[in-house]
């Protein structure tokens, strides 16, 4: 199988964070036709969770960084994703989130990943912010926002196709 290349492999004391690869996309399929998916702009259809997975994969070959697919350390089972983005119309540089099912959730590896992203975006990649664009009624991903730190910004623009919330991410160093 075919995969991207010269990606960073990132690992917490749990998790491996690495790109995505074309066994992730069950895993994906299932999560965005489900209602889970419903704060990212599904649940999706095949042709939509397709085109939706296939950004995720481009976004690497055309920023050069991207959401990492996390998985537990020693397995190759996709949990989720988390990571820096940056598509064309965003308006700022996002740490984004998704936890694929539902026993994955309250276990604190989204945590866990979205640490080790925003990290990686701020030491490696030279990001001096970041931001997590997040429907008010996403009351679990706002919580993980406070967690990791983050702050709303109500002067930061979203995106034009949602209604979102801003939460500003404060520099590693910063942060809680």
């Amino acid at each position: 199988m075919a995969h991207l290349a010269d990606t960073p492999v990132l690992q917490t004391e749990r998790l491996t964070l690495r790109a995505p690869q074309s066994g992730d996309w069950p895993a994906w399929r299932d999560f965005a036709a489900s209602e889970r998916a419903g704060f990212i702009g599904g649940p999706y259809d095949l042709r939509g969770g397709w085109r939706s997975f296939g950004h995720a994969v481009g976004h690497w070959v055309l920023r050069g960084f991207g959401s990492f697919v996390f998985t537990f350390r020693g397995e190759d089972r996709a949990l989720g994703m988390a990571g820096p983005w940056y598509p064309a119309d965003w308006p700022e540089r996002e740490l984004g989130w998704t936890i694929w099912s539902p026993e994955n959730e309250g276990r604190g590896i989204a945590f866990e990943a979205v640490t080790a992203a925003r990290d990686h975006a701020f030491r490696v990649l030279g990001w001096d912010t970041a931001v997590s664009y997040i429907e008010p009624a996403n009351t679990r991903s706002v919580a993980l926002a406070k967690r990791l730190g983050a702050r709303r910004d109500d002067q930061a623009a979203c995106p034009g196709h949602c209604n979102c919330q801003v939460y500003r991410h404060p520099a590693p160093e910063d942060a809680p």
